[in-house]
């Protein structure tokens, strides 16, 4: 009798004694390896490639002779010479087991493959969707076996697949028979399943092996933009990304005016319901064009919002929201299908909600800590993600708490006077010399700066039309460098400042930063307005996250995380001498990004991250700003820039903040006086 062989896969280590001719594919399925396949081994997906080692394998003490697997076959020679093989590589079905042999699974044959992540820190993500592919061959119907196309290939399904039940819409119950017949009783079939529990859904058939893509889209519903991006759910990478205004903003710019305009108007909460479906289904149809996808092929996606948006988009009058508690009709995850909610995917497209903290800490905010895992973290961690309406979050291994600001647009360019969004054109980047007062700036589009040569000419195509919202972060906080700004956030006049530049504006001072008349393009100016609608939005941030730091019972946190549709935009240090993050070592503060969206699109890469956050909500410790009495404190005191009590020692080691007051008498004299704050 011949001993078994020993099988060692790597990079999982998993390992067993399998008989002689048995499949690696088979040998593989039995260990738990985590080994591709689409025809469930019949030699033609390729899916399972495998590179076996041979030779001396001191590590695992095993010899692997060059005859442990059986002699390269028709199958694989026929796909090498068609689509190309490289050169190790063998077929896990094809390729029986001889002898003991290590083989590893490259990351593209295996199922779970890991999504890279760009930033160090970040979370992996392996890949784990809820609609997979399988092809089966299906058994003919037989007069002596009257049973219906479904049942024979829900049989096939569990002889071939292992799976026991399955469920199938009416729509695909429609297409079952045709699509049978064209493949001659063989089918790929996409399958959803977000829970082992679950019974499987048809949600699709192919006639014959389809060897194409399927998809999925994460989108991000902000009350000012919608993001999204198209991810391929078998490779697992982003194959387009793109974003809109979000068109609720006619019917008022922050949440508060959207909830009042439905209970001010009978059909307010409908409109607003229609315009941002409306607006989802333009934007597949932007990724679609991107991508060149069929949107047809969308079968799954998730969807992140705060909670009005979350309301809205569902369709459910958000007037409950409006007032104390702030209930919301449900906090759980939801999931729907495309058709409940007007989209136009796949006819079975399935949608996943991520569940809602509270009543003013939504969707967004679970998905923020999804991606960003504050639970998960030795060091005490604030996450600040940067929007209308400020999701924060604090925590570590230990507990996380949770709360929402009202910063309202400002931080995105609206109601700024220059304000645009983030645009070709718009600047973003500011810097203002402290001895002559004058700007030198970038624009999105060109890398240039202002003061350099070629700058004209770089941004000939798109002028140069606005401040962005990156960009009036850096503006405000270099005004106060170079003492244009009092830390009260008053402009001064020409004489206090020392430039021309200011100029008289109303009753107010306002900066000019560019004037683009002579060429036909705007005077982009900062007016003292400006400063106060950035120091109102900065101040709601700071006092929440300063809530949060009392309730912890904490002066300092360890990490600081900038997220948000221009979180990786924002500048570190322009943000501390803003005031609108709490003091800390420069190095110890990131960008995330869009953290949301981030956290969108691992949950729909990854079912068991659903799962894992619908967890991690119920354990998040909610803040309600709106009745805690220390939050107005907070407001008021972080309404100064950088701050009215609260020193920031380690902003203090790298910049030096002018000491000066426009508001006084006989200030001007001391406007260019410069001294460390609180020395």
């Amino acid at each position: 009798m011949t001993a078994d062989a020993l099988v060692i896969f790597t990079p999982s280590g998993k390992r067993g004694r399998f008989a002689l001719g048995t499949p690696v594919l088979t040998a593989a399925r039995q260990l738990g390896v985590d080994l591709d396949s689409v025809c469930g081994g019949r030699g033609i997906c390729s899916k399972c490639q495998i590179t076996p080692g041979y030779g001396e394998f001191a590590k695992h003490g095993v010899t692997v002779r060059p005859d442990a697997l059986s002699e390269w076959n028709a199958v694989e020679d026929r796909y090498k010479r068609i689509r190309g093989l490289i050169e190790g590589r063998r077929l896990g079905c094809q390729a029986k087991v001889m002898g003991d042999v290590v083989i590893d699974v490259p990351p593209e044959s295996q199922v779970h493959k890991q999504v890279v992540r760009k930033r160090v820190e970040a979370r992996e993500i392996f890949m784990d969707p809820s609609v997979k592919l399988h092809f089966v061959e299906v058994a003919e119907p037989d007069m002596h076996d009257p049973s219906g196309d479904l049942e024979r290939l829900s049989d096939a399904l569990r002889a071939q697949w292992g799976i026991e039940e399955v469920t199938i819409d009416l729509p695909v119950l429609t297409m079952l028979q045709p699509i049978l017949r064209k493949g001659e009783w063989k089918v790929t079939v996409a399958l959803h399943q977000v829970h082992p529990t679950d019974a499987p859904r048809i949600m699709h058939l192919w006639p014959g092996l389809y060897e194409g893509s399927i998809y999925g889209v994460a989108v991000d519903l902000g009350s000012t933009t919608i993001a999204g991006h198209l991810c391929d759910l078998r490779s697992g990478l982003v194959v387009a990304s793109s974003g809109l205004m979000n068109p609720q903003i006619r019917f008022g710019e922050d949440l508060m005016s959207r909830v009042s305009y439905s209970m001010m108007n009978p059909t307010g909460a409908a409109e607003m319901t229609a315009a941002v479906r409306a607006a989802m289904n333009t934007l597949f149809g932007q990724l679609c064009a991107e991508a060149g996808v069929d949107r047809g092929l969308i079968m799954d996606s998730v969807f992140v919002c705060n909670p009005v948006m979350h309301h809205l988009f569902l369709g459910i009058d958000p007037y409950e929201l409006g007032q104390a508690p702030f209930a919301l009709a449900t906090s759980n995850a939801l999931r729907l299908t495309a058709r409940d909610l007007e989209l136009e995917l796949h006819p079975a497209a399935r949608v996943y909600l991520l569940p809602c903290i509270a009543g003013h800490v939504g969707a967004d905010a679970a998905a923020v800590a999804l991606s960003e895992a504050p639970d998960k973290s030795p060091d005490l961690m604030l996450v600040v993600d940067v929007g209308t309406n400020a999701e924060i979050l604090l925590g570590n291994t230990e507990k996380v708490l949770a709360c929402s600001s009202p910063t309202g647009p400002a931080f995105e360019g609206a109601q700024i006077s220059s304000g645009q969004r983030a645009a070709p054109g718009a600047i973003e980047r500011v810097e203002i010399d402290p001895v002559t007062k004058e700007p030198r700036f970038k624009v999105i589009g060109s890398d240039l700066w202002s003061d350099e040569p070629g700058f004209d000419a770089a941004t000939a195509t798109t002028g140069i039309t606005g401040i962005c919202g990156s960009g009036i972060i850096e503006m405000v906080a270099e005004m106060r460098l170079a003492g244009l700004v009092d830390a009260a956030g008053l402009i001064g006049s020409p004489e206090q400042t020392g430039t021309d530049r200011i100029f008289l504006d109303g009753r107010t001072h306002s900066y000019l930063v560019h004037d683009g008349t002579a060429e036909g393009g705007p005077k982009i100016t900062v007016t003292n307005r400006d400063i106060r609608e950035i120091q109102m939005a900065k101040a709601a941030l700071y006092s929440g996250a300063r809530l949060l730091m009392d309730k912890f019972g904490v002066d300092r946190v360890d990490r600081i995380i900038l997220a948000g549709a221009f979180g990786a935009h924002i500048s570190p240090k322009h943000a501390m001498v803003l005031g609108m993050i709490p003091d800390a070592p420069l190095d110890r503060v990131s960008s995330a990004g869009n953290a949301a969206g981030t956290g969108a699109r691992i949950a729909l890469l990854n079912r068991g991250a659903r799962a894992e956050i619908e967890a991690t909500v119920r354990n998040i410790q909610k803040v309600e700003t709106a009745i805690e009495p220390r939050f107005q404190e907070h407001f008021v005191n972080a309404s100064a820039i950088p701050n009215a009590v609260e020193a920031f020692p380690e902003l203090e080691k790298i910049v030096t903040l002018p000491d000066l007051s426009f508001n006084t008498a006989g200030s001007g004299g001391d406007g260019g006086r410069r001294r460390r704050r609180g020395a």
